[in-house]
């Protein structure tokens, strides 16, 4: 190890390109993935632009990444086409790091630059919050929406309320509709700074709503972040003692709904990701993307996590591979969840297909059992809907869903599997209260009437599904004679 050498802009090349996003947020997701992007915007076309990333909490990492000048690598693994890839890219696009809290005249001065453009956001789903209690002098405002009006009205200022020097501002963080949330924290600081705004107030609100574009967007990369077990290996691979390396899984999507005062077109000219041959979307509405995500992504994930368990099967991708889970896996995606959405069935196709690789991630030994916390709130959110649905246009029930249903409540019965490992599972108390009342009865009627009754799960009373009930029992009597494995090759 000893002849490693220390990562900075002495020892490796890095580009120099105009300072065009302003980015909240330093951790491993952004660094993995908006970067990385950004990296392979600037390799294969004119985008040409670096990024200023500012700490958006008063602790956290900009130190180490001047320290390196911002230099770090990203290790992508998984499978692209059928092929297992462990790739190693050194990423050169973020220019310099403040902290807004020991810096803020560099934060501020930001709002200046006549060549920003973008303010790229992840400050966690609590970052997008109105606090009243901040004001417009704070240096700086606690809130990521706070500080984000204070550097818009110093542009707005110091450009005049140039139409040309509005920014387009794209959130990142795992809420639905994120871009919609945040402009509604930005109206709030707006009129709650009212009166500090003066005469300015109606022109500044008016040039924001104008000339800034919003845009909500759908993120989807998994990032296990620093790869401890690995770092040694990793850095004598690079030469590098680099201590920013950051893995993640290959496959990447980005879902960009355009701003409402603003084209699809604009914004693809703006941001040609796309152009890159990078998976990334501009989309007049990020809503179907996220309905197929949670249905195709994480629907899947929940049913097939208790009855993969229950066989005796421990690993996501082993459960992929084996010949009757897999069966299993697949009927779910293609032949029930894919035929409840509304995107063409080629698209979702293609989704589908991409979802089964990142499930076979030679690289990630993903747990059943991490999936299975609160697994009936999550079946409520992502597949009851598609049981419904299914209901709805076909007719009957799909029965890999409702098999599910009856794996998960098995699940919550808890004692031993067929190899004698103990079953734990873990939920709201009162869910786990209700199921050990259910099953102490040894009675299955009583078990499934308990849990489909159960509104405060569900919102609702499932005997109102037509058939559910019926088949619930039947599945779960099955699965008490036969055993998991051997009641899953029924129903395939």
């Amino acid at each position: 190890m000893a002849n490693l050498k220390a990562l900075n802009k002495q020892t490796a090349p890095k580009s120099v390109m105009p300072e065009k996003i302003i980015q909240f947020g330093e951790g491993n997701f952004l660094r993995a993935f908006v970067d990385w992007i950004i990296w392979n915007m600037n390799q294969k076309t004119n985008f040409n632009g670096s990024v200023v990333v500012v700490q958006p909490i008063d602790r956290g990492m900009v130190d180490w990444l001047n320290g390196q000048d911002c230099l770090y690598h990203v290790n992508l693994q998984g499978r692209l086409n059928g092929e297992a890839v462990n790739s190693l890219e050194r990423i050169d696009v973020i220019s310099r790091a403040l902290n807004p809290y020991s810096q803020n005249a560099a934060f501020m001065a930001l709002a200046e630059q006549p060549e920003i453009r973008f303010v790229i956001s992840n400050t966690t789903e609590a970052g997008i919050a109105f606090d009243d209690t901040c004001k417009l002098s704070d240096a700086p405002a606690s809130s990521y929406p706070g500080k984000l009006v204070q550097l818009l009205y110093r542009r707005f200022q110091t450009f005049n309320g140039d139409p040309k020097k509005g920014l387009i501002i794209m959130p990142c963080e795992l809420i639905f509709l994120n871009g919609h949330h945040l402009k509604e924290c930005i109206y709030k600081y707006i009129e709650l700074w009212k009166d500090d705004f003066g005469a300015d107030y109606e022109a500044f609100k008016e040039w924001f709503t104008k000339y800034n574009y919003v845009c909500a967007t759908l993120v989807d990369r998994i990032v296990p972040g620093f790869p401890r077990k690995e770092i040694a290996e990793i850095q004598e691979k690079v030469g590098y003692k680099d201590n920013l390396v950051v893995q993640a899984e290959i496959f990447h999507l980005w879902v960009i709904e355009k701003a409402e005062n603003m084209t699809c077109e604009e914004l693809r000219e703006e941001f040609p990701a796309e152009k890159a041959g990078l998976h990334v979307l501009i989309a007049e509405s990020e809503k179907p993307y996220h309905e197929r995500k949670v249905t195709l992504l994480n629907g899947p994930h929940t049913v097939l996590s208790p009855v993969t368990y229950l066989s005796g099967v421990d690993i996501v991708r082993d459960a992929c591979n084996h010949e009757v889970l897999g069966k299993y896996i697949h009927k779910v995606q293609f032949e029930e969840l894919m035929e409840t959405l509304n995107l063409p069935m080629d698209e979702l196709k293609q989704f589908a297909a991409d979802v089964l690789e990142r499930f076979n991630n030679p690289y990630v030994d993903h747990q059943v059992t991490s999936i299975m916390l609160n697994s009936f709130p999550k079946f409520q959110a992502r597949d009851l809907p598609g049981v419904k649905t299914y209901l709805e246009r076909k007719g009957e029930l799909p029965k890999g869903l409702v098999f599910g249903l009856a794996a998960i409540i098995t699940y919550y019965k808890g004692g031993k599997r067929a190899d004698g490992a103990e079953i734990v599972p873990n939920d709201d108390q009162k869910i786990m209260d209700l199921l050990k009342e259910l099953w102490a009865t040894g009675d299955t009627q009583k078990v499934t009437d308990g849990v489909l009754a159960a509104d405060f799960i569900w919102g609702e009373d499932l005997h109102n599904v037509a058939g559910l009930a019926e088949l619930v029992k039947e599945y779960l009597d099955l699965i008490q004679e036969k055993g998991m494995l051997e009641a899953v090759k029924t129903i395939i």
